[in-house]
This record gives C-alpha cells, structure tokens and sequence, in this order.
C-alpha cells in the first residue's frame, strides 16, 4: 500500500480590536505609567516627557504612525478600530459594536452586566485587572495607580499652554493626508 499524501491547507482567522485615544491623553496617561513601572526607564519631567512623546521616543514608538497605519490597515483586515472617548461617553454602544464585530448577540441583561463589569470604578476596584496582586518592585502604585482616572480631559491639568500649541502643532501635522481625528 502506497501512503497519501494530504495537504491541508490552514486558514488563518483573526479579529483585531483596536482602542485609540486622544494623544493628549495619552502621553498624561503614559507619563504616569512610565513613572510606576519599574521595568521602565525613569520618564524624567513632565516638560521634557512631552517632547519625548511628540518625537515618538517612546516604547510604542510614534503616537501618530501607530495610529495612521492601524487606521489604514482596517480597511484591508479585519479590524475594529475604535475610539477610547466613544467608550466613555456610550458604554453599550460601544459593547454592541463589539458584539456585532465577533458575530455574537447579547441579551438586555448580559449586556448590563458587561457594562457593570468593565466600567472603569469596578475594574480599578477589581486585583485582576487593576493589577495590585503585582509586586511593588514591577509597577510601584504607590507613586501611581495603574488604573489612574479613566477620564477624557486630564491633559488639561498637566499641559502648559506652550506645551498645548506644540502638541497642536504635533497633531495637526501628524493628522494631515487623513480622515481620522480625536476627540480632546
């Protein structure tokens, strides 16, 4: 008996969820998390943080060429690309989009408990997602939570008003040649 020879071939399927935010807020964001994580370089001041950030030195590397080219590539792949601030102010909204995106349907009461449990109070209060069971000598929460604000706006409370017009300058040029735009 001759053995067969079977060649199968393998589909690869994936679904992709992207969160973008507005840089204002994520620059803040990631100044305090650079600050609590021991695995990180110290950050330094804010003053010089945000000249970092706007020269995309960063471990993500630049803020505006990972947003542009996930923003490009949804329209190519299966990506869901989403916005941080659309979560915020419609939190069912946003799971429905979830759902529709991974062909799955939620009932009223399901829906309202995936509101419950991923609403930024329950998730800083909750050790697996807040991230507290992690020894202080990875991310040191005494200098900053993990699970910080959760709010839209707080680059208000650290950006001078030089630094916002050369943050603007930063976004304008970064967001030119494209449809896509945050919300601050």
């Amino acid at each position: 008996m001759r053995p067969t020879l079977i060649f199968v071939r393998c589909v690869v399927f994936y679904q992709i969820i992207y969160v973008a935010r507005n840089p204002k807020d994520v620059a803040v964001s990631f100044y305090h998390f650079d600050k609590m994580n021991q695995l990180h370089p110290e950050p330094g001041p804010w003053e010089g943080y945000v000249d970092k950030f706007i020269q995309g030195n960063m471990g993500f590397g630049s803020w505006g060429t990972h947003v542009k080219e996930f923003w490009a590539l949804k329209q190519e792949r299966n990506i869901l690309y989403m916005f941080y601030e659309d979560m915020l102010e419609d939190p069912k909204r946003e799971i429905r989009k979830v759902m529709r995106f991974l062909g799955k349907d939620l009932s009223d009461d399901v829906l309202e408990k995936t509101c419950l449990h991923t609403s930024f109070k329950a998730m800083k209060e909750n050790p697996v997602t807040n991230y507290t069971a992690i020894d202080s000598s990875i991310m040191n929460q005494s200098v900053s939570p993990f699970m910080r604000k959760g709010i839209c706006g707080d680059w208000k409370n650290h950006f001078t008003v030089a630094q916002n017009e050369r943050f603007d300058e930063y976004y304008q040029k970064e967001m030119s040649g494209t449809d896509l735009s945050f919300r601050f």
